[in-house]
């Protein structure tokens, strides 16, 4: 994945899985299982974080922390 690709409050979930499918961890760890959902495929990041009433802000720092992790293996 190129450093660049940042996860962004209006992406796709699949959009964000299609960048780095161990992003679905952080997802399910917010209690977020949308990324085995038909929702998922069109549903933003952040709809399903208003959906999950997750903090849209923690939730993208968090995908975005996992991006930079996996980026530098």
């Amino acid at each position: 994945m190129k450093k660049e690709q940042l996860v962004t409050k209006d992406m796709t979930i699949a959009k964000v899985l299609e960048l780095d499918q161990s992003l679905s961890d952080v997802f399910m760890g917010f209690g977020m299982f949308c990324v085995f959902c038909q929702a998922g495929s069109s549903e933003t990041v952040e709809e399903a974080a208003a959906v999950h009433e997750v903090d849209l802000d923690l939730l993208l720092k968090k995908l975005n922390q996992q991006c930079a992790k996996n980026t530098k293996k």
